[in-house]
């Protein structure tokens, strides 16, 4: 009988044992369950809209819109939203958020997750591929539309064109069949191309003359330098303004449009659309702001050794451009207009050395900084390693040349 009742029992207690690992394994699908039934919200900020509205839109808890952003306060502030930036909610089955991820810009995205003890907020750094790659083609027209569309080439057309500024000016100088070469670091996400980085080196043939430009480190500081080791930023800029074109140039007599008679015109004329921004040529102090005469809102600033510049028909000049105010070159002192004595929308460009006007486009400006001694064998070595892979690109040309994840290249 005793024999009975033992067996009877280690039956039981295996059953117990069985039934207690099947209910363990049974609740495990539960909690999975509970995480498939979660459901993301993405989407894309719209213009002027906030948080605020996302949650409303969505009828999201305010009270947890509260703790979001208190969570958020010390690493990235959500009362303004940038229009465009991408965001995903993640909510659970009664509504409430279980996390929010919101793209502050295009290396950084906030993440705010619900904890034990309330919601947790962190910035991380977001992880591209880097690519090397090498484009090239031909001036069809603009340097913009010879890239290709969308808005990745236009920012990268637009750092060339800051490059290799105080050489070209890429409105008036550039010929149909000019050729470019770029080796320019490319960024990817999950496969997917998502921007390009700085451009490593590059070379401009136009009209019969050749440019190069390469990016290297000396004192800390990234700058382009030319095939004979010295800096391509200078002095000038070639030009105050994008988007134009010289509708007037420099003359001893010129008829003019509105007085209708011949008498010197001492500067260069550049139509564009009106409020275009006007930036200083060089690095310099505000000697003039103000409505002149024929010039109508004038900017006028000194730069070293006896150079002067000015800016005149402006729409408006900045408010912060006031007599005795330093300049630095690229620095945007007002505003394309007809102010003045003038037929249209266009800016009055003038530049005089020693108080006497000259024409800008023959001004031969002086050549930038040379580098350092100590580091002209480093930076050869670096050039010739740019010309090598400069000299494959044939235009039109596009190559992802090789990967690295650690940024190195």
């Amino acid at each position: 009988m005793k024999k009975i009742i033992l067996i009877v029992s280690a039956v039981f207690i295996v059953f117990i044992i069985i039934r207690s690992n099947f209910s363990i394994t049974e609740k495990q699908p539960i909690t999975s369950q509970v995480q498939k039934n979660c459901r993301e919200i993405c989407g894309t900020v719209g213009k002027g809209e906030t948080l605020f509205d996302i949650f409303k839109k969505y009828r999201l808890d305010i009270g947890e819109l509260l703790k979001i952003k208190e969570a958020s306060a010390d690493i990235h502030r959500l009362k303004e939203l940038y229009p465009g930036r991408t965001y995903k909610i993640v909510i659970d089955d009664n509504n409430n958020v279980n996390s929010f991820t919101y793209w502050i810009d295009e290396d950084n995205i906030l993440t705010i997750t619900r904890t034990d003890s309330g919601f947790c907020a962190e910035k991380v750094c977001v992880d591209y591929e880097k690519k090397i790659q090498h484009i090239g083609g031909i001036i069809r027209d603009n340097l913009i539309s010879s890239i290709g569309d969308g808005r990745e080439n236009l920012m990268l057309a637009l750092q060339l064109s800051d490059i290799l500024a105080w050489d070209i000016d890429f409105t008036t100088d550039l010929r149909d069949g000019d050729e470019f070469k770029i080796v320019v670091e490319g960024y990817s996400l999950n496969g997917e191309f998502k921007k390009y980085g700085n451009i490593l080196s590059a070379e401009f043939m136009n009209n019969g003359e050749t440019y190069h430009a390469y990016r290297f480190e000396q004192n800390g500081q990234y700058d382009y330098y030319d095939d004979k080791d010295k800096s391509l930023r200078r002095a000038f800029l070639k030009a105050p303004l994008s988007f134009r074109r010289i509708s007037s140039g420099f003359s001893n007599r010129r008829f003019h449009p509105i007085l209708k008679i011949y008498r010197p015109h001492h500067g260069l004329d550049y139509a564009a659309p009106a409020g275009t921004p006007v930036s200083a040529v060089g690095d310099g102090t505000v000697i003039f702001s103000g409505y002149k005469g024929q010039y109508g809102n004038l900017v006028i600033i000194r730069h070293p050794n006896t150079w002067k510049t000015y800016y005149g028909h402006l729409s408006r000049i900045r408010k912060d451009i006031k007599g005795g105010k330093k300049i630095q070159q690229g620095q945007v002192i007002g505003y394309v207009g007809s102010t003045g004595l003038a037929t249209g929308a266009h800016l009055h460009y003038q530049l005089n050395i020693n108080n006497k006007p000259v024409n800008p486009l023959k001004v031969k400006i002086p050549q930038g900084r040379s580098i350092a001694n100590t580091l002209i064998a480093e930076f050869r070595k670096f050039k010739n390693q740019m010309d090598n892979q400069l000299a494959t690109i044939t235009p039109p040309y596009y190559v992802e040349a090789w990967k690295s994840k650690d940024n190195k290249i």
